[in-house]
């Protein structure tokens, strides 16, 4: 089979490379020229584990290829997957679906002969049928069959997911897309993945409900963990009670500074915004989105109150920026929101991030970055930790102690053992422990 991935971003490019290792021949498009360079020298344009060697070895293999010609890449597909950015709206927190029914209606033009055109990017219930009667527009002469194969990956082990899915979602209304699909998909047969052939609108859906119950999910722990902080109960102990509940599950209940990414925010606000134009409001997802920004204040807040009120002129270091760990991603993380208000209340900030390539751009000038965590900590009167990443958990605590000027720790991740920190001698804070 031959495909085209429309948008060498983090979906597309991860989803062409998982496809072309499936044996599936695979033409990654994208309009910047110095993004699809960059991958022809083998650069990727993003951090993702595994990725590099992945795209190489396709690359090599000859089923993997990368192009800023749109007509070269949809000639002879069997299918075309829209992969490019739904952002949010300036204003309105609706999906800006531009850049989708754009390049629908150049595929469309494009197209050579009968394909399926699929949407990869997160979009709006409705999304589909608009991309259908825009092919119906420009190519009334050509069977293209429209369908949503909405992606489940998660940054830092996106890969793993697409091998190894949960499950696999295709919306489709037409016998010849649901079999282009599964043909797609059939090396999932063999580890017996979930196919589940839905509507075009239920698909859509599925997506943005799905990481809406996540995204109350955290939220859910992090107001327990306030709780638990009032009334002198541990959160990792709630967390593992309600856990163990079947119905409930272990994942996404660990407390922290509030939830970020590329998806969460995003498909939270879309999907408030898409149920209250259809006159059905989600109010606990609204609710969610309200409790989540807050919070990045609050911990602002719970910073600068630790430094005391004469903060301005002390140096905090700042252990992690990026979302979360394993991914260079800096949209909506946490960080965007707390430093630059430390930085606003005078403090200075040093910060450390395995990936900080787009944290250098993304926060103030004012922020300073080291190139180790032992570096960023040096002389410092607070430590903080934003994002865990795991070479964090392994800092000895006296070698921390000895390079520090303070003795605050404001862990926000709870990395750390409380009982080892104090006895270490820091004042250490964590999340919903006691």
């Amino acid at each position: 089979m031959r495909i085209a991935m429309i948008g060498a971003g983090y979906v597309g490019l991860v989803s062409g490379a998982c496809f072309a290792e499936f044996g599936v021949d695979v033409t990654v498009m994208d309009v910047d020229p110095d993004r699809i360079e960059g991958l022809h020298a083998g650069r990727m344009p993003i951090y993702e584990p595994g990725l590099d060697k992945l795209v190489a070895e396709n690359v090599k293999d000859g089923r993997l290829t990368f192009t800023t010609d749109l007509a070269a890449a949809v000639k002879g597909a069997d299918a075309v997957f829209l992969a490019v950015g739904t952002p949010t709206r300036r204003g309105d927190g609706h999906a800006d679906l531009s850049y989708v029914y754009a390049a629908a209606e150049q595929v469309a033009k494009a197209a050579d002969g009968p394909l399926v055109l699929v949407t990869k990017s997160t979009v709006p219930v409705g999304t589909g049928r608009e991309v259908q009667a825009i092919c119906r527009r420009v190519r009334p002469d050509l069977p293209i069959s429209v369908a949503s194969n909405p992606e489940f990956l998660r940054e830092g082990s996106a890969i793993g997911d697409f091998m190894r899915p949960d499950r696999v979602v295709i919306g489709v209304d037409d016998e010849h897309a649901t079999t282009v699909l599964r043909r797609l998909y059939r090396p999932l047969y063999l580890i017996e993945t979930p196919v589940l052939a839905v509507s075009i609108e239920s698909a859509e859906l599925i997506k943005y409900a799905a990481n809406a119950f996540l995204a109350t999910k955290i939220t859910f722990i992090n107001e327990i963990a306030d709780l638990c902080e009032k009334v002198g109960a541990d959160v990792h102990d709630v967390a593992r009670g309600m856990g163990l509940d079947g119905r409930i599950g272990r994942k996404f209940l660990h407390p922290g500074p509030g939830y970020g990414g590329s998806c969460f925010p995003k498909d939270t606000l879309a999907l408030a915004r898409t149920a209250q134009d259809a006159g059905s409001p989600v109010r606990l997802v609204e609710a969610t989105i309200e409790v989540n920004e807050a919070r990045k204040a609050r911990m602002a807040e719970r910073i600068l109150a630790a430094l005391g009120p004469a903060h301005a002129g002390k140096r905090v270091a700042v252990l992690g920026v990026t979302f979360k760990p394993e991914t260079d991603d800096m949209r909506d993380a946490p960080s965007l929101v707390i430093l630059p208000a430390l930085v606003a209340a005078g403090v200075e900030v040093t910060a450390f991030d395995p990936q900080s390539a787009h944290a250098r751009q993304a926060l103030p000038a004012a922020v300073h970055f080291a190139e180790t965590a032992v570096a960023a900590v040096q002389g410092a009167d607070a430590l903080v930790v934003l994002t865990e990443w795991n070479e964090f958990r392994a800092l000895p605590p006296g070698r921390l102690k000895a390079a520090m000027k303070g003795d605050i720790i404001l862990d926000l991740r709870n990395v750390w053992d409380p009982v080892a920190m104090r006895a270490a001698g820091f004042t250490y804070s964590s999340i919903g422990r006691p």
